[in-house]
């Protein structure tokens, strides 16, 4: 009986030994995902790739960067709108800068005012030229010039005296002889007039501040 169970109890046992060896023969399918394992470097293929974007190529943009810059003011600019604006703008553009010492300022005034003569000096030749050389100079503007007769009263000063006007005239309404004076200065270019003498002046340029009369003839001596 013993014999007869033997192999009864023999037979599961080799049923299970192809079971057990099942799971031996899966466990060498084990590996495989080792296998896989060697290929994580190929998905880590960006760290190879890496090197495109190195720190030099990252470089060359800001390299450029100052290349670039000075084009930033060729972009139009709004115009000076003050006079102190304007003025250091046109400094500017001229590159002259204002004159730190005195020196340079006493210089630069000695410059302008040398300008200024010789601008003033061109100026009135052209109205020379204009004029016409030789031409005398225009004694009165338009018009014929007053002319008066009176005494003179001083001759003091050099190429100058004083005439007292007498005028007498009748009033418009009471029909009474007004009688008024006014004196004049008029030019004497020789003092040929002495006081006391009667002389006739006419009118003239301006010669002075007060002068604007000048010497025709002295009808008569002072006795």
């Amino acid at each position: 009986m013993a014999d007869q169970e033997n192999p009864e109890t023999t037979g599961p046992a080799d049923d299970a030994a192809p079971e057990a060896a099942a799971p031996e023969a899966a466990a060498p399918e084990a590996p495989a995902p080792e296998e896989a394992a060697p290929e994580a470097p190929a998905e880590e293929t960006p760290t190879a790739e890496e090197p495109v974007a190195e720190e030099p190529v990252a470089d060359e943009p800001a390299a450029e960067a100052p290349a670039a810059a000075p084009a930033a003011p060729a972009a139009p600019q709004a115009p000076p709108s003050t006079p102190k604006e304007r003025k250091v703008a046109s400094r500017a553009r001229r590159g002259t800068r204002r004159p730190a010492t005195p020196e340079e300022r006493n210089e630069l005034r000695r410059q302008k005012a040398t300008a200024r003569s010789r601008r003033r000096a061109s100026e009135k030749a052209k109205r020379g030229e204009a004029r016409g050389e030789g031409t005398p100079r225009a004694e009165h503007g338009t018009g014929a010039p007053k002319v008066r007769l009176g005494k003179v009263v001083s001759d003091k000063a050099d190429k100058t005296i004083t005439v007292r006007i007498e005028v007498a005239r009748r009033h418009r309404r009471y029909q009474k002889i007004v009688r008024s004076s006014t004196t004049l200065h008029a030019h004497d270019e020789r003092n040929d007039a002495n006081e006391g003498d009667l002389v006739r002046v006419v009118e003239a340029r301006p010669m002075s501040r007060t002068k604007r009369w000048r010497l025709v003839e002295i009808l008569e001596r002072a006795k």
